[in-house]
């Protein structure tokens, strides 16, 4: 399955760079410097589909992390190629571009020096098969289980409100978010339930914490994005 998301990767360069060489193996000096490289660096957690009125199971999703590198026969050519990538896959449905720095350490084990380059992150589901539904033959009993609103907002240094930033409850399933003052709200969670694993992905970062071990202000959490100030 993930070699069909390589081969999508493929045909995609293809149509943006037109015959530029592609490399799936370990970035190295010689392919770095020549041609595309789409390196899978990790895979990742995604967030579950919205849920829709059907029988079927949600399938099963991951994140493939691709490290995007351009090399062409001067340094103008590397720059034009990679600006051509990055602004297409900004625009491609599905993809997700993170063009925060990658640490130095992990360019040092690759053996390069650091160059320009950012990451493509890209879903990739798995259907599971329907399972058979017993037939009930006892009285249904059914519990009602309370539920409130969550609130929230992200900030970032001084406390300066990010809007658009992306906030998830991947054990519920929930997405939300912020508004132009960084507040965020999921109308209905479970009051019993631990939430769990918090999280937040806005300007080419990604901060997963647990809700539970976050401050409130006036009954709202409140997540500090780690952001450089400038």
């Amino acid at each position: 399955m993930i070699d069909e998301v390589d081969q999508r990767l493929k045909t995609w360069v293809g149509r943006v760079l037109g015959d530029a060489p592609v490399s799936l193996a370990v970035p190295q000096r010689e392919s770095v410097e020549r041609g595309v490289g789409l390196y899978l660096l990790e895979l990742a957690p995604a967030p579950p589909p919205r849920p829709a009125h059907s029988s079927r199971r949600p399938p099963l999703r991951v994140s493939l992390c691709y490290l995007v590198t351009a090399g062409g026969e001067s340094p103008e050519r590397s720059h034009h190629l990679l600006g051509e990538l990055v602004f297409a896959a900004l625009e491609e449905p599905g993809f997700e571009v993170d063009l925060s720095p990658l640490p130095v350490p992990l360019w040092a084990a690759l053996g390069l020096a650091p160059r320009p380059a950012f990451r493509l992150r890209v879903p990739l589901e798995r259907e599971r098969p329907v399972s058979a539904v017993p037939r009930v033959k006892v009285p249904l009993i059914t519990r009602t289980v309370p539920a409130v609103a969550l609130l929230g907002r992200v900030v970032g240094p001084g406390d300066i409100p990010i809007p658009e930033a992306l906030v998830e409850l991947p054990s519920m399933g929930l997405s939300a978010r912020t508004d132009a003052k960084g507040l965020f709200r999921f109308a209905s969670v479970p009051s019993a339930t631990p939430l769990g694993r918090l999280e937040v992905r806005a300007k080419g970062k990604v901060l997963a914490v647990r809700a539970e071990e976050l401050p409130t202000e006036e009954g709202a959490l409140v997540v500090r994005l780690p952001l450089k100030e400038g």
